[in-house]
Parts: C-alpha cells; sequence; structure tokens
C-alpha cells in the first residue's frame, strides 16, 4: 500500500517534528518501527498522538548492551533510521552514524536538529520560534505596528524539519539504491526554514520587497492579501492578487471600478485597505461566502482546525478521516496508482516489541 511499500524506516522516538516525518512516510506506506523508551510514559506524552499512527513500536533501553544489539539488528534489515536528538548524544550511546553504518553500509541515517549538527549554537537548547528567528522567517509575520506574531510550530518544526527530513531520507534511499552506500543527512530547522523563504529572497533581490514588516504584497500590507472581520465577529481571508481576480470581487462587491485604476499601486493599499475593512462588517461570514463561493475572487471563510472538515469542499476531496473515532487530516499528497492510507490509529508503547524481536531471531 502506497508509493513507499517495502521501505523500512526507523524511528527514534522524539517529539513533534520527528514523530510528524515518521507519519508522514507511514501515510505513503513505508514500514516505520518506533523505538520507544523502555520504562513508564514521559510526561511529553499525548492521551491521543495522531503522529504516531500507522507506526510499529519496540520499546527498547538504548542504554543497554542488549537494547543496543537489539537497535544494531534492526539496522541491518533497514532502508533508514532518523533521529532528533542534540548533536553527540548517539554517539554516546554507541549508535552514531560510524556505528549504525558499519551495521548496514547502505542505510540512510537522518539526524533533525534545530540549529544543524555543527556551528556555534548546535549543542544549546531551543525551539520553532527560535530557529525560525534566525532564519529570517519570523521577522516577515505579524503587523507592522506591532510584534512580529509566532505562526503556531509550523514553520520551524514541520515546514523546515520535519518536512525537510521526510524528503532527505527519500533523497537518500534513492541515492543509496543506485550507488549502494548509505550516508548521514543533517537536516536543520533553521536552514529548512530559510528555504521555505526562498521566494522573498527572489522578491527582495527584484526590488519588490520593502524591508520593514507589513507593506507589501504577501505580509499584510496588501488590500487584496489578507483577513478581515464580518458582521458577526467571523472572518475571512481575501487573496485576489492579480488584477483579474481582483476585478470579480470588485464587481460582485459592488465596488466602484477605480478600485482598479489603484489594485497594483502600493501607495493607495493602507486606504483602500481601510475600505474593505468597514466594508466586511456589513455582512456575515455566510452572507459574503453565498455572494464568492465558486467564483475566482479568491475568497475564503477563516475556519478554526476542528470545524475544517465541515467544509463542502473538504467533504467532497474526503480531506479529512476518522481513526479509532478521531477525527484527522487524511495522507497526502494522493497518487494515481499507488494508493495511500493508514493501517490503524496511534501504536501504543511497545506494542510490537515481542513480534519485532521474533523477526529479528531474538529472544
Amino acid at each position: 500500500m502506497g508509493p513507499l511499500s517495502g521501505v523500512r524506516i526507523i524511528e527514534l522516538a522524539g517529539i513533534g517534528p520527528g514523530p510528524f516525518a515518521g507519519m508522514m512516510l507511514a501515510d505513503m506506506g513505508a514500514e516505520v518501527i518506533l523505538v520507544d523508551r523502555a520504562g513508564p510514559p514521559s510526561p511529553m506524552d499525548m492521551k491521543v498522538d495522531i503522529n504516531r499512527r500507522g507506526k510499529r513500536s519496540i520499546a527498547l533501553d538504548l542504554k543497554s548492551d542488549e537494547g543496543r544489539t537489539t537497535l544494531l539488528k534492526l539496522c541491518e534489515t533497514a532502508d533508514a533510521l532518523f533521529e532528533g536528538f542534540r548533536p553527540g548524544v548517539m554517539e554516546k550511546l554507541g549508535l552514531g552514524p560510524n556505528e549504525v553504518l558499519g551495521a548496514n553500509p547502505k542505510i540512510v541515517y537522518g539526524r533533525m536538529t534545530g540549529w544543524g549538527q555543527t556551528g556555534p549554537l548546535a549543542k544549546t537548547a531551543g525551539h520553532d520560534i527560535n530557529y525560525i528567528s534566525l532564519s529570517g522567517a519570523l521577522h516577515g509575520m505579524g503587523p507592522g505596528d506591532g510584534p512580529p506574531s509566532a505562526p503556531l510550530n509550523l514553520v520551524g518544526d514541520y515546514g523546515g524539519g520535519g518536512m525537510m527530513l521526510a524528503f532527505g531520507l527519500v533523497c537518500g534511499i534513492l541515492e543509496a539504491r543506485t550507488s549502494g552506500k548509505g550516508q548521514a543527512i543533517d537536516v536543520s530547522m533553521v536552514e529548512g526554514s530559510s528555504a521555505l523563504m526562498s521566494i522573498f529572497h527572489s522578491m527582495l533581490a527584484s526590488g519588490r520587497w520593502a524591508p520593514m514588516r507589513g507593506v507589501n504584497l504577501l505580509d499584510g500590507g496588501a488590500h487584496f492579501y489578507g483577513t478581515f472581520e464580518t458582521k458577526d465577529g467571523e472572518y475571512v481571508s481575501l487573496g485576489a492578487i492579480e488584477p483579474q481576480f481582483m476585478q470579480v470581487f470588485v464587481e460582485k462587491a459592488g465596488l466602484d471600478a477605480t478600485w482598479m485604476q489603484k489594485h497594483l499601486n502600493p501607495m493607495e493599499w493602507a486606504g483602500l485597505k481601510a475600505e474593505l475593512k468597514t466594508l466586511f462588517k456589513t455582512r456575515t461570514r455566510d452572507e459574503w461566502c453565498a455572494m464568492f463561493d465558486g467564483t475566482d475572487a479568491c475568497f475564503a471563510p477563516i475556519l478554526p482546525f476542528w470545524e475544517a472538515h465541515k467544509h463542502p469542499h473538504n467533504e467532497a476531496r474526503e480531506s479529512f478521516i476518522e481513526v479509532d473515532g478521531v477525527r484527522q487530516p487524511a495522507p497526502t499528497p494522493r497518487f494515481s496508482r499507488t494508493e495511500v492510507g493508514v493501517r490503524h490509529g496511534p501504536v501504543a508503547r511497545g506494542a510490537d516489541t515481542e513480534d519485532i524481536l521474533k523477526e529479528l531471531g531474538l529472544a
């Protein structure tokens, strides 16, 4: 099931972006074996952790000889292993790239940290907000008259970390099948979130980005690209960048044709934005939806994530699924031939320990 069927990946248990990368790989059909810590649950464990779906779990004490031996035995059967500890932790356990590649020269060893494996900050603590601060991503988010606003922990942890790790592992596995040699992959959330900013480096180099927040095309400065409150206290989004799409909005909303003459003039944006704020408060969110749904006005209601599954478009595409009674995002992307899916819900800690040990020929 899925384009990664037949691929075996070992995930060393962690939090956040690592489990997310493992979930993506499992959703695509890979056999992901989660190596959980032996012993009592961590205080960070959640009652329901969707990122554990579709995986198998073995509980090992990697500080013991038996635990290390078992992991290396498991590595002999795998295409890749990944971990998200601080630099040097795996080496202290005797399970760094040298030892793992010694057990399996074809294995891909993924390493994901906030700062990367080297550099003056490599061994210091940090979180998403710190990593996107250093990459420059956070500076561009938020209102021009206030401090930068944290975009949840999506840009550093998940976009710049988890997704880059999954991408790197697949790239490494493909290369290893050609060369017959494995290698280590160094995933830095700073560099991952910096890569996500490439379009803004392009815009700056092209003279199309001012070095301040809240005055540019995509940071809330433009009247046609932003969020607005409606009469009932809900919110909607408008993204009519191209003139032909703004023309649809202008006509449907009954605005004067002179709006189009001012559309791409940054000197006019603040005034037009103020007018739109007043306009959107004249109708409820649903009334605006009735006006713009199915048009090219680049308009959408802003939905809480726990209500997104109710939107007709998401319903039609079955973008959300239920597993063990828990609603959650469906696997993505979709493939025309190798169908993807979720094998089962979140795996319990150590649920497959006995079976995996038997498969390895161990007691």
